[in-house]
């Protein structure tokens, strides 16, 4: 089968508003070259539209006239390699969608551990921040609420206790297995995030293995963190204030 009829047979079974790159025609490198000149060509027919450099979608006819793929989809060929999540959104965006800032980002910015990811595109711009860990669809919503932890203080728009609830109630909602693949990746973080986790570990009381994270810590150093026992019950036993 020629490159160009490989190609149109890959799109059609792509739904419409749905974002695609090369990666997801099936094509191989060899083949770039070819497969270019093919989607250009469907371009210029009104069949594809382009996002970006190598991201293109199927346009949607709506009675209100053609929609556009949302912020969502536009996102999904940097944060994926084929089928496998190497990258997520984090920063003021994340933080907004937890509830913990009313404030918008106009610039996201996307963890990766293994890829530096920059987005230039209409409206969407991003940079990039690395990850502490390798990213996976199975972790990437712990990285993130631990990164929330991380960026506490600098959060904008923050209300400290509206946050401590936030944060709270999340944890209180994690099953046995989420704890221990949480306290995996905080032993990763910067120690101000392992005396978060355990002081709100230990105030919702969920205190299997604290301890480890206590003794992660150096007893010696005090995290400044603007919170205080009215926020917080159990911050002095973690030297958070």
């Amino acid at each position: 089968m020629k490159v160009a009829a490989k190609i149109l047979k890959q799109i059609r079974g792509i739904a419409e508003d749905t974002t695609f790159g090369y990666e997801q025609l099936n094509i191989s490198k060899t083949e770039y070259v070819t497969a270019a000149k093919a989607l250009e060509r469907l371009i210029k027919k009104g069949v594809i539209k382009k996002v970006s450099k190598g991201t293109f979608y199927k346009p949607k006819m709506t009675v209100f006239g053609e929609s556009k793929p949302s912020d969502k989809e536009i996102l999904r060929p940097y944060l994926f390699q084929g089928n496998k999540r190497i990258a997520y959104i984090t920063g003021a965006y994340l933080y907004n969608q937890l509830g913990l800032t009313t404030q918008m980002a106009f610039r996201i910015k996307i963890a990766s551990l293994s890829k530096r990811i920059y987005i230039n595109t209409g409206a969407i711009k991003a940079t990039p921040v690395k990850s502490y860990a390798e990213v996976t669809d199975e972790n990437y919503e712990l990285l993130g609420f631990l990164d929330a932890m991380k960026d506490l203080k600098i959060i904008p728009d923050l209300d400290v206790q509206s946050a401590v609830n936030i944060l709270s109630n999340t944890i209180k909602k994690l099953n046995e297995q989420q704890i221990q693949e949480m306290f995996k990746y905080a032993l990763r973080y910067p120690p101000r995030v392992r005396a978060l986790l355990g002081a709100i570990l230990e105030q919702v009381n969920k205190k299997n293995k604290i301890e480890k994270l206590r003794k992660s810590l150096n007893p010696l150093t005090h995290f400044n963190m603007g919170l205080k026992k009215t926020n917080l019950k159990t911050v002095s036993n973690w030297n958070i204030q």
